[in-house]
C-alpha cells in the first residue's frame, strides 16, 4: 500500500538540512531502486523553486510500504529526523486516483 509521508520543519533549518541532505537522498534513492518511491521532495519556504535562505517548511514522500507500522518505522529512521531538523512527521495511508 501507499503512504504519504509528510513532515514539518523547524525554523531555520536549512544548514541542518544541507548537511544532512546526503544521507536522505541516499535513502529515497534505495526506495526508488526497488520501485516503490512515487514522489518525493520539499515544500519551499517562499512560492518559489527556489527559496534561497528561506529554506523549507517540510517535505513530502509518497511512497509504497508492507505496512503502516514499517512506513513509521522507515519515517523514523530518516536523517532528517534524526538531526533534529523535523519538528513533526504525520504517516498515513495514501490511495492514489490520479494520473
Amino acid at each position: 500500500m501507499l503512504y504519504a509521508i509528510i513532515s514539518e520543519d523547524i525554523e531555520n533549518s536549512l544548514e541542518s538540512r544541507k548537511s544532512a541532505r546526503p544521507a536522505h537522498l541516499a535513502r529515497l534513492e534505495s526506495l526508488s531502486k526497488q520501485g516503490r518511491l512515487i514522489l518525493a521532495g520539499p515544500h519551499p519556504a517562499l512560492d518559489t523553486d527556489d527559496p534561497g535562505e528561506a529554506g523549507f517548511s517540510g517535505s513530502l514522500v509518497v511512497a509504497e510500504f508492507p505496512s503502516l507500522a514499517e512506513a513509521k518505522s522507515w519515517a523514523d529512521g530518516d536523517p532528517y529526523v534524526t538531526a533534529g531538523i523535523y519538528a513533526k512527521v504525520t504517516v498515513k495511508p495514501f490511495k492514489k486516483v490520479l494520473p
